[in-house]
């Protein structure tokens, strides 16, 4: 079994999340347990305090180290403990996330996601505790959580026995390095826009042949840095 906790002011956002995507049967099925740990239950005072202002002024507020590090340190216990544990920090600073990089952390066993939340966390916690830093993108989101579940997602799909067939996962767009081909279902006519006939003619070479073609004709007019990629990829390769 896999182990994935999340520490986040906001627990609520995290299991919306989980009991309303592919999360959900992964962790019934007992193939990933999840540990959703309040950051407020480690805040100081009454009030339950988890941020304060930067030393050094500006503005916005700070996650604080006390807390955060309390609730690592309850997760680490969770997960089986430091050794082998991503520790991950959503962070435009790291890497961009990618289906490689899905593909690689779904061969590990736990990690640990912090969601981070106003101008960010202190920087102690990241020295001491943090592994890995990912960023989702050049564009600032309001909380931790959203890219913290993206990538989760992203990782628990690949895991054999989460989808009904891991065929399926391998056919999408980024493992295969092209755009997805396009995809019909009942009924055969709507609106007068009829299903390819090739799909209907139960050729299984001929269909694989035309999947193919599409595939390549959407990467290069969609996403010509992808079909780039992909004919360097083949020209390496021999293909």
């Amino acid at each position: 079994m896999k182990h994935i906790a999340l520490i986040t002011p906001v627990p609520g956002t995290i299991e919306t999340l989980i009991e309303n995507s592919i999360l959900r049967k992964a962790r019934s099925e007992g193939i990933v347990q999840f540990h959703i740990i309040d950051l407020r239950d480690f805040g100081k005072g009454n009030y339950r305090q988890i941020d304060d202002k930067p030393f050094g002024g500006g503005e916005g507020m700070v996650l604080m180290a006390e807390p955060l590090q309390q609730a690592l340190e309850v997760a680490l216990v969770k997960v089986g403990g430091l050794d082998g544990t991503r520790i991950i920090y959503p962070s435009p600073s790291g890497n961009e996330w990618s289906q490689k990089l899905a593909d690689e952390c779904s061969q590990d066993n736990s990690f640990i996601f912090i969601c981070g939340h106003y101008k960010g966390i202190d920087e102690r916690i990241i020295d001491k505790y943090v592994t890995h830093e990912y960023s989702i993108g050049d564009f600032v989101l309001t909380s931790g959580e959203m890219p913290a579940m993206l990538m989760a997602d992203s990782i628990v799909r690949l895991i054999p026995g989460v989808l009904n067939s891991i065929e399926s996962a391998l056919s999408d767009t980024f493992p295969s390095g092209l755009l997805d081909h396009p995809h019909y279902t009942q009924p055969r006519v709507v609106d007068g826009m009829e299903v390819p006939d090739v799909l209907l003619s139960g050729h299984h070479a001929k269909i694989q042949e035309w999947k193919k073609e599409k595939r390549e004709e959407r990467t290069k007019e969609f996403r010509p840095d992808l079909w780039k990629k992909y004919l360097n990829e083949k020209n390496e390769n021999g293909d």
